[in-house]
């Protein structure tokens, strides 16, 4: 189930309120200008799906919104702690960062969780399947795929390989992280 865990950056080990009702999640989100969509697919996804396959199964959504906002690219991004050996995650994830470009993520399966860093709040967003987050550029946020990681997400852009810019310090490592 998606979540939102609000936490005060005074107050790092606690979250002043956790949100589960989607309605409730879209809404305090939007209140912070990033947009947390559910989407779903057009067609019934088979596990092991090929990255046509994904991309089709949502393509009219996907069309409208590059249309809307822009973007020129699509690329698939898929995450499996089967395919890797436990390890930690790279450490540019866990660090406070931005872009100068929108980040845009739909989860096609799994989890991962989004922390945003917004005045003086951290926005914990879980999403999982069929939530699409939109950052827009600069927001500082931090990105934690857990301990076992497993999804995919079709993520949406304007530059071939957006770079992102990592704040200094580790203010990131304060907050709590995905749990599995």
């Amino acid at each position: 189930m998606s979540s939102l865990s609000v936490y005060h950056v005074s107050s790092p080990d606690l979250p002043n309120k956790v949100l589960t009702h989607f309605d409730d999640i879209s809404a305090t989100l939007a209140e912070q200008g990033v947009r947390f969509d559910r989407w779903q697919a057009a067609a019934k996804l088979q596990p092991g799906a090929s990255d046509e396959e994904l991309v089709s199964a949502y393509q009219g959504p996907i069309d409208q919104l590059m249309t809307e906002r822009g973007y020129h690219g699509v690329q698939v991004i898929s995450v499996s702690s089967e395919q890797q050996q436990p390890a930690e995650p790279p450490a540019e994830l866990l660090e406070e960062q931005h872009f100068d470009e929108d980040l845009v993520r739909l989860f096609v399966a799994g989890r991962a969780q989004f922390n945003l860093h917004i005045g003086d709040y951290v926005y914990a967003v879980l999403c999982e399947k069929n939530d699409l987050i939109l950052l827009p550029a600069g927001t500082r946020h931090w990105f934690d795929k857990g301990e076992r990681p497993h999804f995919v997400a079709i993520g949406l852009f304007t530059a071939v390989e957006p770079l992102p810019r990592i704040t200094p310090g580790d203010f990131a490592g304060h907050f709590p992280r995905l749990e599995d």
